[in-house]
């Protein structure tokens, strides 16, 4: 059995190299996708370069896209409808990319497995032999923000999933199947396409090290990414990341998702904790190197 880690790149050319360096033992093909077109629709350069990973050179599937989704819904102004179509073109922009990441597991088997994460969600392969024994794997993983030691205290990241390839519908599929197993008298799991019972949630299943960047680099992330249109209603700036990053204070709040709040998550200030337990190998041996991105 091999293994394809696949993955949608923006511009985190330094967790990319924690990525490979974590999972390299484990991991047969690297697939990466990269789009010239943000989810907000803004042109970008090419940001992934392959040479700086000589090393692992021949692990990596790159593939670049360079058009934009067809059928984009028209966005004039700042009016409920034109929000709504801007927020269906940004999923049209995230399903393309998924989309093309299937070009890079043309030569799987149908029993090689499959992981699909965000870059910076790294699943703990340690004992990848010993759980896949279900048709699907969630990797149950720690948060941290900011930097490489700076948890989200008390939550749980349901970020990569895998499955064989035999087992594949495709990559959006699998990435946002529900992340918890259903019972045989829940009746709507047979008509779901995110709901299932064949399912392993792997314990201590790795890191979701999100946005362990530069207040500069965050903001352009959350004004051009997944969320930018909440992030907008936010008002915050710059200089308020930069406050965020230096107190370790994350200015919005996960468990209001869990709510009907029409404050929306950035409502609430959460305090980060330093703790640098169970982190990848790789980090806690370089962590000199790293410096800069630990508390």
């Amino acid at each position: 059995m091999k293994i394809f880690d696949c993955s949608i790149f923006l511009d985190e050319n330094l967790m990319f190299e924690v990525r490979l360096n974590t999972l390299n033992q484990y991991v047969d093909k690297f697939v990466v996708v990269e789009s010239l077109y943000t989810h907000a629709g803004n042109k970008k350069k090419q940001n992934f370069n392959i040479d700086k990973y000589q090393q692992y050179k021949d692990k990596i599937i790159y593939i670049l896209i360079d058009k934009e989704p067809e059928n984009l819904l028209p966005v004039f102004d700042k009016s409920d409808e034109s929000l709504g179509n801007q927020r269906l073109n940004t999923l049209k922009r995230i399903r393309l990319q998924y989309n093309a990441l299937s070009d890079g597991i043309v030569n799987a088997s149908k029993n090689d497995l499959i992981i699909v994460s965000d870059i910076d969600e790294i699943p703990n392969l340690e004992k990848i032999e010993d759980n896949i024994k279900n048709k699907i794997l969630i990797f149950k993983q720690k948060l941290y923000y900011f930097k490489f030691n700076l948890l989200y205290p008390n939550y749980n990241w349901f970020g990569s999933k895998a499955c064989r390839k035999k087992h594949l519908k495709d990559f959006e599929w699998l990435k946002y199947i529900k992340n918890k197993k259903y019972n045989l008298f829940r009746l709507d799991v047979l008509f779901s396409k995110n709901r299932y019972m064949d399912v392993n949630i792997i314990e201590n299943g790795g890191w979701h090290f999100s946005k362990v960047k530069n207040e500069k680099d965050i903001f352009y992330l959350l004004s051009n990414y997944g969320e930018h249109n909440e992030f907008e209603k936010s008002g915050l700036s710059i200089n308020d990341y930069k406050k965020f990053i230096n107190e370790g204070i994350l200015p919005y709040d996960h468990f209001v998702d869990k709510k009907s709040s029409i404050q929306g998550k950035f409502s609430k200030r959460v305090k980060l904790e330093k703790n640098s337990e169970n982190l990848p190998d790789y980090l806690l041996k370089n962590s000199d190197k790293y410096r800069e991105w630990f508390d």
